[in-house]
């Protein structure tokens, strides 16, 4: 009687759990996946280039004369206006050759007027007074580069803007040329960036998509300057080892916060002709390599590697591996596996855009 018992017990929880067995397979084969397929469209993407900045005017400050270093009226990032002094090559040289050609036009001008008299008088051919005239003029000449080279010995800024870095100290030997500093006028600055030859393309095709030649710049520390820069001008080839031209975008700088020799990335808006475009949520990733998986007419999942070409907020624009026709799991991604046999639901792609709050073109 008691094994009849434990028999029938046994059998009523083996059939209880085949019956839970049953109902959970019924119901995970009831899940139904939501597909979707490629949208195309054309659309915009925000882009960030490295750039190097540099300012509008960048000029070394070189000695034209040698001779000892006397003064320094500056100091090193003191900002100074055009005309003021900034070096002085110690002039006592100079001063002297320019009072010896002084001196040398106040003797020739005595020998024009004697000869200019005697001329007159006939004393002297007309010949002599022409080389008396001569004299002067030379001499006129060589005390006017007597008051250049003076000139020289004091140098002075040519702009308003930035001293940098100055290598001389007082009572150092200057020879002529020798670097004494730069000069950097940071109002504006430029900045140059590289851009691919099929963006590049895109860019210069595609001019009424881009909408302006406007650029944002992020500075090295992730924040963007206020004022907005506008791409001047392209360079007029392309880089044969990297494939690259480069672009040059002018900025104002107000605030003088950019400084020649800077880094940062420009932002700029690139025009996409008939972009492939899927939800990010319907990829997956391994060992940094992306993948969807792909219903077939029989509801067969397979997996396939595509190559994203640029990233938008909750958006991949697709480079290759998939097309137009491919539909895709947009949920799920994580419960199935390769070859699996799933039910699916088609989505409309610009429903599912609509979805994730983005605006499509």
């Amino acid at each position: 009687m008691i094994k009849r018992v434990i028999t029938s017990i046994v059998l009523s929880s083996f059939l209880l759990c085949l019956s839970c067995s049953n109902k959970k397979e019924h119901k995970e084969e009831a899940v139904v996946y939501p597909v979707t397929t490629p949208i195309v469209m054309d659309t915009t993407i925000d882009k960030e280039y490295v750039a190097q900045i540099q300012s509008v005017k960048n000029i070394e400050i070189r000695a034209q004369e040698k001779g000892f270093l006397e003064n320094i009226y500056v100091d090193e990032g003191q900002y100074v206006h055009a005309g003021q002094t900034l070096f002085r090559i110690m002039p006592k040289l100079y001063q002297a050759e320019l009072l010896k050609a002084k001196a040398e036009v106040e003797q020739a001008s005595i020998e024009l007027k004697n000869a200019s008299i005697l001329a007159s008088n006939n004393i002297v051919s007309k010949n002599e007074r022409a080389m008396a005239q001569a004299k002067l003029d030379a001499a006129n000449a060589e005390a006017k580069l007597a008051q250049i080279h003076l000139s020289f010995t004091d140098i002075k800024a040519p702009f308003s803007g930035v001293i940098n870095r100055i290598p001389l100290k007082l009572g150092s030997l200057i020879d002529e040329g020798e670097l004494l500093t730069s000069l950097s006028d940071n109002t504006s600055v430029y900045s140059y960036f590289n851009v691919s030859e099929p963006e590049y393309l895109s860019y210069q095709t595609h001019v009424a998509n881009r909408g302006s030649n406007e650029v944002v710049l992020v500075m090295a520390n992730g924040d963007l300057l206020p004022q907005k820069g506008e791409i001047q001008t392209i360079e007029g080839e392309f880089d044969n080892e990297t494939g690259n031209i480069a672009f040059r975008a002018k900025f104002p700088n107000p605030d003088k916060l950019l400084r020649n020799g800077e880094t940062g990335k420009v932002r700029m808006t690139l025009p996409l002709k008939n972009a492939l475009i899927i939800p990010q949520k319907a990829t997956y990733e391994i060992q940094d390599q992306k993948y969807v998986f792909v219903v077939d007419n029989k509801g067969i999942v397979k997996s396939k590697n595509i190559k994203v070409a640029y990233e938008l907020p909750d958006l991949y624009i697709v480079g290759s591996g998939l097309s137009t026709g491919d539909k895709i799991l947009i949920e799920g991604v994580q419960k199935v596996r390769d070859d699996q046999k799933v039910s699916t639901k088609f989505q409309d792609p610009k429903k599912v855009l609509q979805s994730l709050k983005l605006k499509a073109e």
